[in-house]
């Protein structure tokens, strides 16, 4: 080829023809592409639902949220009335194994401003069945005494050393019971007072 001659036009509809495929897919795609606001709009229904949802949740929620607060405070008003009855009726039945014993004292009293009182004898029968009568009210109601016998090891926790005396027995033990002790369901009301024997 003579690089003097002029170049040939290209004819035109071979030149839109080479181009073709390539506009094909530009207009392919621009035909397929939504128009401008469409997944604004498609989107705005879900959006819409979801919001629907959340709030439905969400009153859901706060109502179980009252029902538990309204419960809890009920729970609690009934426990601090149950509280109250129990301060206030603590000693109910104590009080009532106590009423028998009542009993025995005002009728001794009233047998002795009777045309026909009482012995000795009688009195001191009456008073031993009712001290039996008070032991068994202590004892229903878990107050049991403290008499360590002689010989008995001192327990600081349930005796009260008066004093330490000689005594032919071993160091550090129960001499004599000066007064009865007394346990509340094992707690300590009162210690026992005692007499404590001296090393030797």
């Amino acid at each position: 080829m003579n690089p003097n001659e002029p170049i040939p036009a290209r004819d035109e509809p071979a030149a839109a023809a080479a181009g073709q495929p390539h506009d094909l897919a530009v207009a392919a795609a621009a035909a397929a592409a939504p128009p401008e606001g469409a997944a604004d709009a498609a989107a705005a229904p879900d959006a819409g639902l979801q919001l629907s949802e959340l709030q439905a949740k969400l009153a859901g929620m706060s109502d179980a949220y009252l029902r538990a607060k309204a419960e809890t405070e009920n729970v609690r008003r009934r426990a601090e009335e149950e509280m109250a009855k129990a301060r206030k009726f603590a000693v109910e039945g104590f009080a009532e194994s106590l009423l028998p014993v009542c009993d025995s004292l005002e009728a001794a009293i009233a047998q002795q401003h009777s045309d026909k009182p009482a012995t000795p004898e009688q009195m001191l029968e009456g008073v031993h069945a009712t001290l039996r009568q008070l032991l068994a009210a202590l004892e229903r109601n878990k107050v049991l005494p403290i008499n360590p016998p002689l010989g008995t090891k001192f327990d600081p926790h349930q005796h009260q050393a008066m004093s330490m005396v000689p005594a032919e027995q071993e160091p550090n033990t129960i001499a004599m019971v000066l007064q009865k002790g007394y346990l509340i369901a094992d707690r300590v009301l009162r210690p026992a007072l005692v007499m404590v024997a001296a090393p030797k």
